[in-house]
């Protein structure tokens, strides 16, 4: 059973793994404010726990979750509330509780991903140092289709993952990428069926967990640049919010509640760069 429910996040510790488990199925697991405190806290405090030698994410569910709920980014976009992932004191250096947790972390952290996974779903596995997914699993990244930018360092790390067409059609395009192409292009260590994949991403905490914790820390610090990922993620985070304002954005939203396409043109005339 897990040791704590924390708005829709279960959290458990066990044989040195701290499992975060998103509990939201009957939303697609849409991420709350509540959910992103959660994250955030919980990464940011295992580097303090000699108990936690690895953090595993998954979620419960037939999909690893639906990023942010588009209802949220029309009330910011009226001027009704902030950036979502911002509320509540969950601001920090430009970025959410979760993704600047995320990007400075030292424990290792393994992701297991089933259904789809949109927005900051495809964007966190980005910091995580192995991800294993389904094969029938859907990544998206629709920010531009939002008229939005991309978050969490992802403008960097795409592109340094995939290369910069493969990230440009993802970004910009809003092409899907399925589990099977996550794993050949290197988005994640292995495609699975669905029903193996929390099994073989708990294995694989556990080993981590059984390594000189010490050295797996030096190493993972070695492979990233957690300063250049903040400053980057604040960079983002400025545009984002900016963008989140536009009434290209606004038309965005209004379109995708209304079922139909976007009229970018008759928004708003194409701004200068």
């Amino acid at each position: 059973m897990p040791d704590t429910d924390l708005g829709h996040v279960l959290i458990e510790k066990t044989d040195g793994v701290l499992t975060l488990t998103l509990n939201r199925p009957e939303k697609k697991n849409a991420l709350t404010p509540a959910m992103y405190a959660a994250l955030g806290d919980s990464i940011d405090a295992a580097a303090d726990d000699p108990d936690v030698r690895c953090v595993l994410i998954q979620a419960n569910g037939d999909m690893f979750t639906a990023g942010n709920d588009l209802a949220d980014f029309a009330a910011a976009n009226r001027g009704e509330g902030a950036r979502p992932g911002q509320e509540g004191g969950g601001e920090r250096r430009g970025g959410s509780a979760l993704i600047t947790a995320l990007a400075r972390a030292t424990t290792p952290i393994v992701a297991a991903v089933q259904g789809r996974a949109v927005g900051v779903g495809v964007t966190m596995l980005l910091h995580c140092d192995l991800v294993f997914i389904a094969e029938d699993a859907l990544l998206t990244t629709p920010f531009v289709n939002l008229a939005l930018v991309p978050e969490a360092a992802s403008s960097i790390l795409l592109p340094a993952r995939i290369g910069h067409a493969r990230a440009f059609s993802m970004f910009v395009l809003g092409e899907a990428v399925s589990g099977r192409t996550a794993a050949e292009w290197g988005i994640a260590n292995a495609a699975l069926p669905a029903g193996e994949v929390q099994v073989r991403a708990r294995a694989a905490a556990e080993a981590i967990a059984a390594k000189p914790a010490s050295a797996v820390a030096h190493t993972k610090a070695l492979m990233r640049e957690s300063e250049r990922y903040l400053a980057r993620i604040q960079e983002e985070g400025s545009l984002f919010t900016a963008q989140l304002r536009t009434p290209e954005a606004k038309e965005a939203f209004a379109a995708f509640a209304e079922k139909r396409a976007p009229n970018f043109a008759a928004a708003s005339r194409k701004e200068p760069a």
